[in-house]
């Protein structure tokens, strides 16, 4: 058991759309530093729910958000939270909204108080660590797909956060620009937690799966990712062979 105090800590959420049935329900969670996480289920399970949660996108009806060992219950709170959390939303149309690519990435170091130049050069150097340094002066909308994940990765990464939620990052990708993305989060020395369905990019990035079942988290200890091989012994997340 990990002793230090969690990143974040969830206790109790319970959460549900107007004329819906919870979505979270007693819902806990522990989040330590240095822990890279997959979070794996099925579809309209409360994934992206917990994740806005997380950043006071979304307010619980019940239940409590502790993060970095403080309780969180307000805009001024959850507004320094999202200074030292990084969200990468699964639409990247959610992300970018400034007319030029390095606009788009100046705007979260100017945003943390950074003076423009450093500000700007921050930005250049996060797309250059991306290969992303010709893009400067694209027009975000113009992207392809693959092309504004990328940039939409690098707008989380210029404000260099202490923790990263992604997700779904490479859903809807080509090939090529998932292997990027999946090379960049295997190198980065941050903790995150990512949403994914995709067995083989968590091998490649994640060392440990929570599941979701009736609204609450599980740390499956059974499941191990693995390339094709999948999980054994047989974890709580159901999985076939092909």
């Amino acid at each position: 058991m990990n002793t230090n105090k969690p990143l974040i800590e969830l206790k109790g959420i319970t959460f549900r759309y107007p004329g819906a049935d919870p979505v979270l329900e007693d819902l806990d969670l522990k989040f330590y530093r240095g822990e890279k996480r997959g979070l794996v289920a099925p579809n309209g399970s409360g994934k992206t729910t917990l994740l806005h949660i997380i950043m006071g996108l979304l307010k619980p009806e019940a239940g409590q958000v502790e993060i970095f060992g403080q309780p969180v219950c307000d805009e001024k709170g959850f507004s320094e939270v999202r200074r030292r959390i990084g969200l990468l939303f699964q639409d990247s149309d959610d992300q970018l909204f400034s007319p030029t690519v390095l606009e788009d990435v100046t705007f979260g170091p100017l945003n943390l108080g950074k003076p423009k130049a450093e500000a700007i050069d921050v930005a250049r150097k996060t797309l250059a660590y991306l290969g992303l340094a010709d893009f400067e002066d694209r027009v975000t909308f113009k992207l392809s797909g693959g092309e504004k994940r990328l940039v939409s990765l690098a707008t989380v990464l210029a404000m260099e956060p202490e923790i990263l939620l992604l997700d779904e990052p490479i859903n809807g990708l080509d090939t090529t620009t998932q292997e990027i993305i999946t090379d960049i989060l295997a190198k980065l020395e941050l903790s995150y937690l990512i949403i994914s369905h995709d067995i083989d990019f968590l091998a490649d990035t994640t060392n440990a799966l929570y599941t979701m079942q009736d609204g609450r988290i599980l740390l499956d200890n059974k499941l191990y990712v693995h390339k094709h091989v999948h999980a054994h012994p047989h974890g709580t997340y159901p999985h076939k062979h092909e």
